[in-house]
């Protein structure tokens, strides 16, 4: 780690424990909310099986691995052709103009340290091509401190990376909580708070690893029709977030 990534992690944690400090008196209103807005929105099913599938044109066909928290299952879509795996397939196909062998690895409410402990085990094969990584959301809405989320993350890219050498690892952005309207406020700017210290970190520690490549905030949310149900996205807005995903990293990366 550099003097500079080390003084970021040390500001993130400072921060972090700080403000869970000024927002104790609030933990009974902030626990009862979460509460009231987890049976509002109740518990969305996964996305129907198969959990893979092959999508694109071309002569020439690529493997890519999704893998991570509620959006990898599928919560908010019918089929997982119709989520993040399947959509971000699709784009990547269009972008690479090969066919996209994919599968998708997800369960709702995995942290970055329960995708290492109960999804890495899941993993059909190895020698994946492309691994896109989704699994912020659980460690803003879990309270997961910056330090933690980066020494997790690591130990995951890197364990991802074992199991394929080769691959070019995408990250999905930390969550634009200050969209999901199902959260109530204060919940929701606390929470946005948080997955913004997140982001900073993420922007920083990818640098630490080769190949790997990170969709940063801010994210455009369109105003209707992303959320299925106020936190997960809809199809529409899985298809809208893996485009956006996918024109982010052909501008910004080397393919």
């Amino acid at each position: 780690m550099t003097d500079k990534q080390d003084k970021l992690v040390r500001r993130l944690e400072t921060r972090f424990w700080l403000g869970a400090a000024a927002v104790a008196p609030l933990a009974p209103l902030l626990f009862v909310q979460g509460k009231v807005a987890r049976w509002k929105i109740g518990l969305l099913p996964d996305a129907a099986e198969p959990n893979s599938g092959i999508t694109g044109e071309g002569e020439q066909e690529t493997s890519l691995l999704v893998i991570g928290e509620s959006t990898v299952a599928g919560l908010g879509a019918r089929t997982q052709e119709l989520a993040l795996a399947g959509r971000f397939a699709h784009h990547l196909s269009r972008q690479i103009e090969r066919r996209v062998s994919w599968d998708a690895v997800g369960r709702a409410g995995v942290t970055a340290r329960r995708t290492i402990d109960e999804l890495l085990p899941l993993i059909p094969r190895s020698g994946y091509e492309y691994i896109l990584i989704a699994v912020a959301g659980n460690d803003v809405m879990k309270l997961s401190p910056p330090a933690r989320f980066r020494r997790d993350m690591l130990e995951l890219i890197d364990r991802l990376r074992e199991n394929s050498p080769a691959s070019r690892i995408f990250m999905a952005n930390c969550p634009m909580i200050k969209y999901a309207w199902a959260v109530p406020p204060p919940s929701r700017q606390l929470l946005w708070q948080l997955s913004q210290m997140h982001d900073q970190n993420a922007r920083e520690f990818v640098k630490l690893r080769e190949n790997v490549h990170y969709f940063p905030q801010p994210v455009v949310v369109r105003e209707e029709g992303f959320f299925s149900d106020g936190v997960h996205p809809s199809e529409q807005g899985y298809d809208d977030w893996a485009a956006g995903m996918i024109q982010y990293f052909a501008e910004n990366v080397e393919w």
